[in-house]
């Protein structure tokens, strides 16, 4: 049997759906961002253009808009965090890896407070902080292989979670907000440590 192709006025009915969808997870990444604090419906409402009614026909409430709004966040803060300088020189490796996340906590620190403050006991947010921790350790294991390479297992990854600590979103909060260092110098600050706390490089 034979299905009718849809027609266009359907298709162009859902997609003005999914830009209003897109449009309403951006306002609530923009509010996050300028205030820090998790916007109210009416909030995303106003800065997406759109109804409050039309927020929750299209998410079931304001926990899936955050949870739709935390994929979206991961999703772009992944793209942005692209691994480089695998293969080279150690100094070139901690100033790639470093920069990196610290271009990542400048930019998402507003996110992953509101993250950490809301996943309460939703099992969904809770997976994806979970998740994100492991791939930043999972970087600093791909990036420092060289100088991890000797210790056993157990070692490494010990020194792997105290590496992911001291690079902590709010470790850079610190630097930046209540001591005041500029970006260079936190940046500085974070690879000095780094360096000090990895084992020798091997030499080929």
């Amino acid at each position: 049997m034979s299905t009718l192709p849809e027609s266009p006025s359907l298709d162009g009915r859902r997609l003005r759906s999914e830009r209003t969808r897109q449009r309403i997870v951006e306002a609530y990444l923009s509010l996050l961002g300028e205030t820090g604090h998790v916007p109210t419906a009416n909030q995303i409402a106003e800065r997406a253009g759109c109804s409050v009614r039309s927020i929750f026909e299209r998410f079931s409430d304001l926990h899936a808009l955050r949870v739709a709004v935390t994929d979206s966040a991961f999703a772009e803060a992944n793209a942005q965090a692209v691994l480089r300088d695998v293969d080279a020189d150690r100094n070139t490796r901690l100033q790639s890896q470093v920069r990196t996340r610290a271009q990542t906590c400048e930019r998402w620190l507003p996110m992953w407070r509101a993250l950490n403050a809301n996943q309460g006991e939703s099992q969904e947010l809770q997976a994806r902080v979970r998740q994100a921790r492991k791939m930043i350790v999972r970087r600093m294991e791909i990036m420092y292989q060289p100088e991890l390479a000797a210790f056993p297992e157990d070692e490494r990854q010990k020194l792997l979670l105290a590496l992911e600590a001291i690079m902590d979103f709010e470790s850079w909060a610190r630097m930046r907000q209540f001591f005041g260092l500029s970006a260079e110098e936190a940046i500085s600050a974070w690879i000095r440590t780094v360096d000090r706390l990895l084992p020798s490089t091997p030499v080929s």
